[in-house]
């Protein structure tokens, strides 16, 4: 007997466009293709004999390529055979006659079975009805969820600092945003509980939220990763008023340790249930009312370019997506969705999977150490502060901006903009807090950050960028820096100041 229950009733949270949609007619026609018998006349697809594709071979890492984590990688590759008509033959169940034909808002059946098997492996979530579908790329998904979820006028719950996508997708539908303060362990339960207890509907404009953002692991811009316990508070938090969570969370496979403490030559899970035992729990994971919908993306663990990830949350919830698929996306391209498939289906299976996953972990391990090696080396530590993150690809680099000759009489931003140039004069190119603000920092900051990225950099230009991005730090403060700094440039002018 399954003594689970079923996720809480969400229809009151459907915007009035997610709503008044209704299920495709042109959709709803696959349903009777596959009764026996049925000559179709009817949905308007191309004939399978004239895509012009007959078969595509992939090289992709054998799983032996990966499977000694932190050791030299062997230059083994596995050809994968992807053909038109794989499945009549009995060579696959999908082929590229399914592939690149009209899908469903779904994605394709193949696919999402082996990610629905992945989700019930690694995260397990405790009521009954929940299901998992494929999306075109968590930027694709984010809107359509905003636009479900969400109407003008309405506040969105979001991180202190969060990524800048949410921002430039909320803005243009209206959307406001509340931001909850953070400290070293992510979002504050207490602070999103005063924020929603006090919540005044005459002064902001607006009624009480019901949504709930964030990157839960190695946030984008923080770095930071939120234990199972501040997860666990949080969700609480989100029972008490009613919250909807959507967990974004790109990085969960990033997971990396603590820093110099990690180790690189850790040994390859022999089961996906051991590398599970190594991943802080997710939200999904914890949910028993069916209030989260979580976002996974391929784009940070096999490439960006296939522009698909996959979605998990009710069956409610879901199906108000597909609806909205079917009238936009429809489905990830047909090339990425075999080629996955074919990877991690006919290739490497699901413990292959987790092999590379947790090779991937080991790898952006090395390159986070070498990033904060050399902010130890290279940053003015007078100026500079940060916590060495545990998953993902950020560092999150504080500079104290008060200690400027001019912090008396001139903003945060205007340092924080000096900052910036002078580190392109440099030859760095880092990233300024304001950006992961909605409006840019314009109503002012208590602290300057800078957002730097270990991911895809060799380990030199690491070192390197870290080194010119110091002495552009030390330029900018040169006026009451000289002998605590480092030697200054006398003759640096800050122009914009």
């Amino acid at each position: 007997m399954n003594l689970l229950k079923e996720a809480q009733d969400w229809s009151d949270l459907f915007s009035p466009e997610s709503a008044s949609r209704k299920k495709s007619v042109m959709q709803a026609m696959h349903g009777i293709l596959t009764q026996p018998g049925i000559r179709s006349l009817g949905p308007g697809a191309p004939s399978t004999e004239y895509f012009p594709f007959y078969a595509m071979n992939l090289e992709v890492g054998s799983t032996n390529a990966f499977a000694t984590v932190g050791k030299e990688i062997p230059k083994s590759t596995t050809t994968i055979h992807a053909g038109k008509h794989d499945s009549f033959s009995g060579l696959s169940t999908y082929d590229l006659a399914i592939a690149l034909q009209y899908g469903l808002g779904t994605g394709s059946a193949q696919l999402v079975q082996f990610m629905t098997d992945h989700v019930k492996m690694v995260h397990n979530p405790p009521y009954r009805n929940w299901k998992c579908i494929l999306s075109a790329g968590t930027t694709s998904a984010f809107e359509i969820v905003l636009k479900m979820l969400a109407k003008s006028g309405d506040y969105l719950l979001v991180e202190q600092h969060t990524y800048t996508t949410v921002f430039e997708t909320g803005l243009p539908l209206g959307i406001k945003f509340a931001q909850v303060r953070m400290d070293k362990d992510g979002l504050i339960p207490n602070d999103l509980d005063d924020i929603l207890t006090n919540w005044d509907e005459t002064t902001r404009g607006s009624r009480k939220p019901s949504l709930l953002y964030t990157i839960p692991t190695g946030q984008n811009p923080c770095g930071i990763t939120q234990p199972l316990t501040r997860r666990q508070e949080i969700y609480r938090v989100a029972q008490k008023h009613n919250l909807f969570i959507v967990e974004d969370d790109p990085y969960y496979y990033i997971q990396l340790g603590l820093y110099k403490t990690a180790s690189h030559a850790t040994e390859p899970p022999t089961s996906v249930e051991d590398y599970v035992k190594t991943l802080v729990p997710s939200y999904l994971s914890i949910d028993i009312d069916g209030r989260v919908l979580r976002m996974d993306s391929f784009s940070k663990i096999i490439a960006p370019g296939a522009r698909m990830g996959w979605v998990t949350a009710s069956e409610q919830v879901i199906e108000r997506m597909v609806r909205a698929h079917e009238v936009s996306v429809q489905n990830p391209s047909g090339f990425s969705q075999i080629a996955v498939f074919k990877l991690l289906h006919d290739g490497w299976g699901h413990l292959g999977f987790v092999q590379w996953l947790a090779h991937l972990r080991g790898e952006y391990t090395k390159r986070r150490d070498v990033l904060f090696e050399a902010c130890e080396l290279f940053l003015p530590r007078e100026i500079c502060g940060w916590v060495p993150s545990t998953a993902g690809f950020f560092a999150w680099i504080s500079v104290d901006w008060t200690k400027h000759h001019k912090a008396g009489w001139i903003s945060s931003l205007q340092i924080e903009k000096a900052i910036h140039s002078a580190a392109i004069d440099a030859g760095t190119l880092v990233v300024p807090g304001s950006w992961f603000l909605p409006d840019e920092g314009q109503s002012g900051m208590d602290k300057v950050f800078f957002r730097m990225t270990y991911a895809a950099a060799s380990t030199d230009d690491i070192r390197e960028a870290i080194k010119r991005f110091g002495a552009a730090l030390r330029r900018v403060f040169h006026s009451q820096s000289q002998g605590k700094l480092g030697q200054a440039d006398s003759g640096y002018q800050l122009q914009k100041l």
